[in-house]
């Protein structure tokens, strides 16, 4: 039988969307044929060869709705003259040219949802663009195969649109490691640096900690942040790396003595998240803070790897890292509980089930 050729869209760098290189690098280990069609921005950097197919469209507006307008209008043409048998489109914000090329050339579509894209607290504080992708939403997922991160996104589809998707949680590899000696004490933010990510109180709850909170990432709330961190006149405790490769990034996380996972509350999706960094602390054996919510706190009860708290108060964001500063111990708990819960969430295992979603969509 021919290899099934899988088309993916995303509008982000290729280069650093790790949940992507791992499922791309999966399925076309498991043989699949694999491409990948992302946007090419005028910094974007040279693309790192992968062992599957990475194609990038170049953008002329990078910021507001022109943006959409134009990588849609160029997308739609790329799939309607490309080679696939799957097209799966990754969030929302790429479903409306999945939607329609594989109608017109009828093939298979499948949803990545990597969150809750309508409950995202910069689409609800806009009133014109939720309804906008809430129209996309509704005309769209219910006419699609899909998988999640989490037990929660999953219900939050099966109820909304009675569609059963499949979970495939955004675990790190599990690889040997072994943890080294922390004598500088740092603590790590890792991803996006966006809206709802709590910088407007983990910025000031910093003027309390006594350590220097390093920031790999960028986004759309970064020049916010980088303007929060001199308003608080921070410059010498916090650092900003911007976008970090996988590999070095790795080096930062595993010599971390904190890894921080945040989200407001205000956000169906925030609630219900699942962070890829919560397992790349968990992967280096770096315990972590984090919001008590349902899927943090499913997993702390089953392997205790983080700090939850209740409230997002700056008091409380410097108390519970104060504690974990000092109180080696207790670190030294949650580091070696790390490492067991590795063991069990980890992409061998999530790998399995994408396979068999894939190999299942293509059978039936």
């Amino acid at each position: 039988m021919k290899k099934q050729r899988i088309v993916f869209t995303v509008t982000n760098d290729l280069n650093f969307d790790q949940r992507m290189i791992r499922i791309c690098t999966t399925l076309s280990e498991a043989g699949y044929d694999v491409t990948i069609i992302g946007f090419k921005k005028k910094k974007s950097p040279p693309l790192i060869a992968r062992p599957y197919k990475q194609i990038r469209l170049p953008i002329v507006v990078e910021r507001s709705k022109l943006m959409y307008t134009d990588f849609w209008l160029k997308l739609f043409f790329k799939l309607l003259f490309i080679k696939a048998d799957i097209f799966c489109a990754i969030d929302l914000d790429t479903i409306l040219p999945v939607y329609y090329v594989s109608k017109l050339r009828g093939k298979k579509r499948v949803y990545d949802a990597h969150e809750l894209f309508t409950e995202l607290k910069e689409v609800t504080d806009k009133p014109m663009s939720l309804k906008i992708w809430n129209w996309i939403e509704r005309k769209t997922v219910p006419h699609f195969h899909g998988y999640t991160v989490g037990d929660g996104c999953s219900k939050y589809f099966q109820e909304k649109y009675g569609v059963n998707y499949a979970v495939v949680r955004s675990a790190t590899v599990l690889r040997p490691i072994e943890i080294p000696e922390k004598k500088d004490k740092y603590i790590l933010y890792q991803g996006a640096v966006n809206v709802g990510r709590c910088f407007e109180e983990l910025i000031p709850a910093m003027k309390h900690v006594d350590a220097p909170l390093i920031i790999c990432g960028e986004g759309n709330f970064y020049k916010e942040t980088v303007a929060l961190v001199k308003q608080h006149q921070l410059e010498n405790k916090i650092t900003f790396k911007g976008y970090v490769p996988p590999q070095e990034l790795r080096n930062y996380t595993i010599n971390a003595w904190i890894g921080i996972t945040l989200f407001e509350p205000n956000s169906k999706s925030n609630q219900n998240s699942l962070a890829n960094r919560f397992f790349d602390y968990m992967h280096s054996g770096v315990p972590q803070l984090c919001v008590n919510y349902f899927e943090y706190k499913r997993i702390n009860s089953e392997f205790e790897i983080s700090a939850l708290i209740d409230d997002l108060k700056p008091e409380t964001i410097a108390a519970a890292l104060n504690n974990l500063l000092k109180d080696e111990p207790y670190h030294k708990r949650l580091e070696e509980n790390c490492l067991k819960a590795r063991e069990k969430y980890c992409w061998q295992e999530e790998a399995k089930t994408l396979i068999k979603f894939y190999d299942d969509l293509v059978q039936n």
